[in-house]
């Protein structure tokens, strides 16, 4: 799907944290066939999804990339943005362009139940109103980044997990001055697996605002 793109020097990075589904084996077949094109990060210690994020985007950069896409691998995010995407990071001041299921255009799968939409609406409205990041959705984890960005915001300092992560790393953006943009597209139900959004992950979420507000200025 991603190699179907046309865009100019693709690698595709796999983070694995040991999934019981059988995705690092899959992984690991598909980058025998295709070496150059695409590479696996398997870690074994379940430490949260921002560590998985900050694994993978440290190899992405150590690797030399400009250009940094993080995406789901569920199917929910849509492929095919991917190079409107790109094309706006490099052709704007953007630091990082965001896939917005709450721009203009932008929509979410019309099998979504209200509770969890209801708690998607919230959480924007929530963040944004202690923040004040001016950004439609910023709890997306489909971003196009420009990797002076991630150096800047020094990502590898980022501790918090799960829709936290996402907002932290928005935060640190912004502070850094820093421009977001937003395209819209379809946030789809995911094809496969199941949603990481743990009490645990709900807590840190509500609290990591307040934190970034009054803690330790990044």
């Amino acid at each position: 799907m991603l190699s179907a793109l046309g865009l100019p020097n693709l690698h595709v990075l796999v983070v694995d944290d040991d999934s019981p589904d059988g995705t690092g084996e899959l992984a690991d077949k598909l980058a025998l066939e295709s070496p150059q094109s695409l590479g696996v990060l398997h870690r074994t210690t379940k430490d949260g999804l921002g560590r998985a994020y900050v694994a993978g985007i440290g190899r992405a950069l150590e690797e030399g990339a400009d250009v940094v896409i993080q995406m789901d691998a569920d199917l929910s995010h849509p492929a095919s943005v991917v190079p409107i995407m790109v094309e706006k990071l490099l052709s704007t001041d953007a630091a990082v362009v965001i896939g917005s299921r709450y721009v203009a255009g932008g929509s979410v799968a019309g099998d979504w139940g209200l509770h969890r939409k209801f708690l998607s609406a919230w959480a924007n409205f929530y963040v944004n109103t202690i923040l004040r990041l001016g950004v439609k959705d910023v709890t997306a984890g489909f971003k196009a980044w420009k990797a002076e960005t991630l150096r800047a915001i020094d990502v590898a300092s980022i501790h918090s997990n799960g829709y936290a992560f996402q907002v932290e790393m928005n935060y640190r953006t912004v502070r850094h001055g820093g421009k977001i943009y937003e395209v819209p597209i379809r946030f789809e139900q995911r094809a496969d697996g199941v949603s990481k959004m743990s009490l645990a992950v709900q807590i840190e979420s509500a609290l990591m605002p307040w934190r970034l507000l009054f803690g330790r200025k990044v």
